[in-house]
This record gives structure tokens, sequence and C-alpha cells, in this order.
């Protein structure tokens, strides 16, 4: 199982939108795609800058090989869409981890 995440940060101002942006357009959409699971998104409690707002969005999926074709066939496109609704005010970086063990 991998673990993407990315995570984001943007001004105060931004990330009640952006919470909003994220549960209406992005979850249903990468949902409706089919490939990835489990998705959530998490308010980051720590190393919290003033002024700004952190956040983390994580999907599960099978394999490296599904999540590179997600990625061609939708996940570029999502965040290039969210560039434009957020144009510079959000930043985001990915991490794929591999999952070792579950509870």
């Amino acid at each position: 199982m991998i673990l993407y995440n990315t995570t984001y940060q943007m001004p105060e101002a931004d990330a009640r939108n952006f919470v909003i942006y994220v549960h209406e357009v992005m979850l249903p959409q990468v949902k409706e795609f089919g490939y990835m699971k489990n998705g959530r998104l998490s308010r980051i409690l720590s190393h919290k800058e003033e002024g700004s707002e952190c956040f983390a969005l994580q999907f599960e999926v099978d394999s490296t090989a599904r999540l590179h074709y997600w990625f061609v066939k939708q996940g570029k496109r999502l965040g290039e869409e969210m560039l434009k609704a957020f144009e510079n005010r959000v930043l985001g970086f990915s991490t794929m981890m591999e999952v070792i063990t579950e509870e």
C-alpha cells in the first residue's frame, strides 16, 4: 500500500476557501476516478507559522504504478486547477510513502 501525501501552506485568509475547495472539488473528482482510496484532509498543528495554515491531503493507492497512472491522467490537472484557483497563495509539496505496518 502506498500513502500519497501533499502538504499545503497558505495564508490564514485562504484556509477556509481551501478546505471548501478540497471538500467540494478535489475529493469528489479523485473519488470518482477510482484509483485513490480513503482521501482525507488534515490540519497540521505542528510547525505553524504566524499568519499561515498548513494542511495535509492524503490518499491510499495500491501501487506506485497506479499512482503514476493517476497522476498522469488526473493528478497533474487537479494541481493546475488549484493553481488557477489560488494563484501563488497556496504552496504544496508531495511525498510518496510505503506503508510497512498497519494496526
